[in-house]
């Protein structure tokens, strides 16, 4: 039997249209919140938009340009480079960000009526993002029932998989085509495989090309 109501933190990309397509068989009914923080590509904000619209789930855009103003960043400055030195932080690293997005979200969940938020953070392709570990999500749950006296559950279908193995979710969920052909992982802003050069489609590549290898080696 489906649980209640949940709110998928949603940025049209990979992981996040991958936990939206898991919600949906998971919970009674779903709804989708999307975050404009003066992202350099706005192409995410309207492919988020255009999912959510072909699905069929409730949409809500927030503004959060203040992230913007408070932590500078290469997702949205176009004079900072994206870029990753051995023992650092990648550029793409937004301080707060999962922090915000998980609040705010929260704050929006608890007027909806909603206990469920969900969010495609991972452990095991984190690049290094201190907000993106089990232990920060488990911690900030604790905090949002303690900060609202509302019983919140967050969600990490993602949290233990490799970019390999939510590929294979998301073809367990029937989503696989769609996900591939309709989501926004690229740095640079294109849709589908993206450039191939930025490090968020090559990690998506080769998480793509080592599962379909698995599938193929599965139906010989």
């Amino acid at each position: 039997m489906k649980q209640e109501k949940a709110v998928v933190v949603f940025s049209g990309g990979q992981d996040s249209t991958t936990c939206l397509f898991w919600a949906l068989k998971q919970f009674a009914e779903v709804e989708a919140v999307t975050f404009d923080y003066g992202q350099r590509h706005k192409l995410e904000i309207e492919c988020a938009k255009q999912i959510a619209e072909e699905i069929g789930v409730h949409h809500t855009i927030l503004d959060m340009s203040l992230l913007n103003q408070l932590a500078p960043n290469a997702l949205t400055r176009s004079d900072i480079a994206i870029d990753q030195k051995d023992g650092e932080l990648p550029t793409t690293f937004v301080d707060g960000r999962n922090l915000l997005f998980l609040s705010f979200a929260a704050v929006h969940a608890k007027q909806r009526g909603a206990h469920h938020l969900v969010t495609g953070v991972c452990e095991t392709d984190f690049s290094g993002y201190p907000d993106c570990r089990d232990v920060f999500v488990k911690s900030l749950n604790v905090t949002l029932n303690l900060a609202m006296d509302f019983p919140f559950v967050i969600h990490t279908p993602l949290m233990w998989l490799n970019k390999a193995e939510t590929w294979k979710l998301a073809d367990e969920l029937g989503a696989f085509d769609y996900i591939r052909e309709k989501t926004l992982t690229c740095y640079n802003g294109i849709k589908g495989d993206g450039c191939g050069t930025c490090p968020a489609c090559k990690l998506r590549a080769a998480g793509l090309e080592s599962y379909l290898r698995e599938r193929q080696g599965v139906n010989a």
